[in-house]
């Protein structure tokens, strides 16, 4: 695993321990966002991997990872429309007004557990040889 690799998921990792302690205490705005960052962070470490490249946007990271992650069976569709789903909560958390201004608890606890499994998904295929 490249430094620059290790980084990126020591950070995701961070992100889901935060996401963690603030659904325990109901932050959900704060729980989605960290999720979402979860799987930011974890797709830029399978993008570096795979590319020597990062993305140097947030819509560049989920077009770059589902290019990247195209026709490769060890990844699951599902992580590709998560880090979309997952970017609509950091939306919500930051940029939204009003009645749906919060992220409901169901929504961030299920982000938090698919980013746990986005994350560990990640790290064994970031820990093999580039298959490029």
């Amino acid at each position: 695993m490249t430094p620059e690799a290790e980084d990126y998921l020591e950070k995701a990792r961070h992100a889901l321990l935060e996401a963690k302690a603030v659904i325990a205490i109901d932050l959900t705005n704060a729980a989605g966002r960290a999720a979402y960052l979860v799987a930011y962070h974890a797709a830029q470490a399978l993008i570096f991997h795979r590319t020597g490249r990062i993305a140097k946007t947030h819509g560049g990271v989920r077009a770059e990872f589902a290019r990247v992650t195209k026709d490769d069976p060890a990844i699951d569709r599902e992580y590709v429309t998560f880090l979309a789903r997952a970017y609509s909560l950091k939306e919500i958390a930051d940029y939204e007004t009003g009645p749906g201004a919060i992220v409901p608890h169901e929504r961030a606890t299920a982000a938090i557990e698919t980013a746990g499994r986005f994350i560990e998904r990640i790290s064994t295929l970031v820990a093999k040889p580039n298959p490029a």
